[in-house]
């Protein structure tokens, strides 16, 4: 028996976990402060929801489970389908599923909070998991620009009581990135596949993007006009002279209301915010932290998505914080938890545990009290409580000593 992890998860220690627990709970009560409601789904969904979703990149990295018995060995012996389910790979396409199987019971526009994990058969490497968690808030049955303002500043609010400071949220509307695309000389037929090259800006660099899409066969001449977009980028004032629609006054709404209140960072247009997932439709938007690398969380609007369950267009519009990439933020740069009460460990002897259950409970009043049956090797014990991140220790009826 393997007592290693599988490759892209994660044990958690126990001082790991109550920072993870309060990062959770401090996030959850941003948003139920701010009106959202939190949901469940299952981590399971069916394989046609998931492979039909528009999930990008996501798609290829699905973990996909099995048929079992009969239906696995008929679909061996017929070439067809071997699994019928997989784990989701975000929480937008349960959260899609869940609204049309519910819509009757939920007030509309919803609001709700899924704070899960989520699955992705990534190739293991720093920071990238293949179990992990996210926290996501979405609007569901509104089109009003309202909502991206509010996802925004709510969002924010959360990351700034984690202690998340000092960062900047980026603003693109898919509409005005394909409109810009057609300016240049890309066809229709040709947007989604340049997107998903553009995607990769940050990770290729502009020659790079250039290249693969010539290698993709584009034209020359499309390809060279948009290099001298990639190099110089566009601001949404001078980006109203190539596609001047409703998307760009979206935008410009949306970054004036949000610049009204924003205490402690900045939000601003980019026109190469691209975000991988095939189910955006409008808006998408990015928060970049000022002092580490990569990206906390990110979203935007997908008013077609819940449609496949449903038949009809309803809009929706999420953003989704990437916890994983906060916890270690935070734990690398020694985060204590604030106002947490100290914890104590009350030592006792075997005869004595009753007496020792009722001090404890009258410590708790202002301790974390561990009760420990006196080990044989005191000292040692000492030192591993120490480590644990105990702040003392006292035997039944004795005062607290602290542990140095």
């Amino acid at each position: 028996m393997k007592k290693t992890t599988v490759k892209g998860t994660n044990d958690y220690l126990p001082e790991e976990v109550r920072l993870r627990d309060y990062l959770q709970n401090k996030i959850l009560q941003t948003y139920t402060d701010a009106g959202f409601e939190r949901i469940m789904t299952p981590a399971i969904e069916d394989i046609e929801n998931l492979d039909k979703s528009d999930g990008g990149d996501n798609l290829n990295l699905i973990f996909k489970i099995l048929k079992r018995g009969d239906k696995l060995e008929k679909a061996v012996e017929t070439g067809g389908e071997l699994s019928d389910m997989g784990l989701r790979y975000d929480l937008t396409l349960p959260l899609s599923r869940y609204f049309a199987n519910n819509r009757e019971k939920l007030l509309t526009p919803a609001k709700c909070i899924q704070i899960g994990s989520v699955y992705r058969a990534e190739r293991p490497q720093k920071g990238r998991l293949r179990e992990f968690v996210q926290c996501d808030i979405d609007i569901i049955g509104s089109k009003s620009v309202c909502c991206e303002i509010e996802l925004i500043h709510t969002t924010a609010k959360a990351l700034s009581a984690i202690g998340i400071g000092g960062f900047t949220v980026k603003i693109n509307d898919r509409r005005i990135l394909r409109a810009l695309l057609k300016s240049v000389g890309f066809e229709e037929n040709q947007l989604d596949s340049v997107c998903i090259t553009f995607d990769k800006l940050d990770k290729i660099g502009a020659d790079g993007v250039t290249d693969e899409l010539r290698s993709k066969g584009f034209a020359d001449a499309a390809v060279d006009r948009f290099a001298e977009v990639i190099e110089k980028p566009l601001s949404i004032e001078n980006i109203k002279e190539i596609c001047g629609d409703d998307a760009v006054a979206d935008v410009e709404k949306i970054i004036e209301a949000v610049s009204e209140f924003a205490d402690g960072y900045d939000i601003k247009f980019d026109i190469s915010l691209v975000r991988g997932q095939g189910y955006y439709t409008g808006t998408v938007f990015e928060v970049i932290s000022d002092k580490f690398r990569g990206s906390i969380a990110g979203g935007g609007r997908y008013d077609n998505l819940i449609g496949k369950f449903t038949g009809e267009q309803i809009p929706a519009v999420g953003f989704s914080i990437g916890f994983e990439r906060i916890f270690a933020i935070l734990r690398d740069a020694g985060y204590k938890i604030p106002d947490a009460k100290k914890r104590i460990a009350l030592i006792y002897d075997a005869d004595d545990i009753a007496k020792a259950i009722n001090e404890a409970e009258k410590l708790r009043e202002e301790y974390e009290v561990a009760l420990s049956e006196r080990p044989k090797k005191l000292s040692k014990y000492l030192d591993r409580l120490k480590e644990s991140g105990y702040y003392g220790f006292c035997f039944s009826g004795e005062e607290i000593r602290e542990l140095s």
